[in-house]
């Protein structure tokens, strides 16, 4: 029986620096493509199987500092350093050339756990 990878749900944010962006420019601009960028690395990293996102900016409008956030990313990854590896994207992926890179504009929290299924170490009634 091998390791079963880690069900991992990223939790994305968007800070104040993104609501501050002109309005023409949000959905096409620097942030935008280095956003897209970082989601395209996030699941080309090995070790990680990308299963699903959630984009909900209709319903929450603005800053989020917490739950409920803006985005989620399901994911199977294979260890917690992939993980760490996935977070640190938002650190490194650069934003067009201002230098800025893209945890300016938002941020990401893990959540770590495994898939929902019975376990067989739990007593079963009879």
């Amino acid at each position: 029986m091998g390791t079963q990878p880690l069900r991992v749900l990223f939790c994305i944010g968007i800070n104040q620096n993104f609501s501050d962006l002109p309005t023409d420019g949000i959905g096409t601009g620097d942030v935008w493509t280095a956003f897209v960028s970082m989601l395209e690395q996030l699941k080309a990293l090995q070790g990680v199987s990308f299963i699903g996102d959630i984009d909900d900016d209709s319903h929450m409008v603005g800053p989020s500092d917490g739950w409920p956030w803006t985005c989620y990313i399901l994911a199977d990854v294979d260890s917690p350093e992939t993980v760490k590896a996935a977070c640190n994207l938002l650190r490194t992926t650069p934003v067009g050339d201002s230098g800025s890179k893209l945890w300016r504009f938002a941020k990401v929290e893990a959540r770590i756990g495994r898939a929902l299924t019975v376990r067989e170490d739990v007593h079963q009634p009879s």
